[in-house]
């Protein structure tokens, strides 16, 4: 088979999101038989890298002044309070942009100062639109006569669990400066409501930290919000000794609950279950999978970083805009 595009990557940090991105653009573009080169913009502060890493890797900088300006995709995978000057250092060098989720720390930042181009991608990660779980409840949402009266979110976990072998406490999550905290952690929740039902019309916030966690970032939050003919309630937190990840749906037929950890959809009333058995990298692949559709011009940007502005506005602020 012919060797249909040849694609010249970036990408900008190499944490846990960044290996798990690398490895699933190099099996997307192997199976759609895409020539590559990829690139890695390292801080300095990072591990050496494994053997299976430096083969898909061309070349390591540790600068952007190294970056050539004719990149066709750089992913921007670093901590979330260096988007906004990472972005702003590679947008001269790249046509398209992947950028890891959330899009920023803060909401105050003028997205006229990044000089984005009119003709690029810039796409912010939302990759649990991608479960067969979301995606199953998107089709069901839709159908006509389905009479939703209220959803109920909840992502219940212990943070010093998240990461095996790492103390929570040297996390950017632990802290309210690099990004950290609940809220904002978790933008999943919000992001996936938004494209479930889009904006809310009013949210009422509640935010802080209330557990023995030693972190200056928020363990709780809380939000009330009013859509034109429904309710939603969410609650994040970092405390939870059994991790929970559901989004309920009270109808007038039956009440329905999407486990996000169990990938099952669960009718309470009529009894039935739809289980998918998916893994966490098999949303995280279909999500890489749809990003190249973008930016082949197979499938439109869904979440542009107007968009994902928006959502992060509800998350930090309880606003909407």
């Amino acid at each position: 088979m012919e060797t249909t595009h040849m694609y010249k990557i970036g990408l900008v940090g190499l944490g846990s999101i960044g290996t798990r991105h690398l490895h699933n653009i190099v099996s997307v573009l192997q199976e759609r038989n895409h020539a590559f080169s990829i690139d890695l913009f390292r801080s300095g502060k990072g591990k050496e890298l494994d053997e299976q890493i430096q083969r898909n890797i061309t070349n390591v900088y540790y600068s952007s002044e190294q970056a050539a300006n004719d990149y066709d995709v750089i992913f921007i995978t670093n901590p979330t309070h260096l988007h906004f000057s990472t972005i702003a250092q590679y947008v001269p060098k790249t046509k398209h942009m992947f950028i890891e989720k959330p899009v920023f720390d803060q909401t105050d930042l003028s997205l006229e100062a990044l000089s984005l181009k009119n003709d690029s991608i810039y796409y912010v990660a939302c990759p649990l639109r991608y479960t067969d779980v979301i995606q199953y409840l998107k089709e069901w949402t839709e159908k006509e006569g389905q009479h939703i009266y209220s959803a109920r979110v909840i992502s219940s976990s212990y943070l010093p669990e998240w990461r095996p072998g790492v103390d929570y406490r040297t996390t950017y999550s632990a802290h309210k400066n690099q990004g950290g905290g609940v809220s904002i952690d978790l933008i999943h929740e919000w992001d996936y409501l938004h494209y479930l039902f889009g904006k809310p019309e009013q949210v009422f916030h509640i935010q802080g930290t209330f557990s023995h966690l030693e972190i200056d970032s928020d363990d709780l939050s809380l939000y009330i919000a009013r859509y034109r003919n429904m309710a939603v309630e969410v609650h994040l937190d970092y405390f939870g000794r059994e991790p929970i990840r559901e989004v309920q749906l009270f109808t007038r037929e039956d009440t329905i609950v999407g486990d996000l950890l169990q990938s099952e959809v669960r009718f309470l009333k009529s009894g039935k279950t739809v289980s998918f058995h998916e893994s966490r990298n098999d949303f995280q692949r279909k999500e890489i999978e749809y990003f190249f559709d973008v930016i082949e011009g197979k499938k439109q940007n869904e979440n542009d970083i107007v968009r994902a502005m928006e959502t992060l506005k509800i998350v930090k602020e309880g606003k909407v805009t």
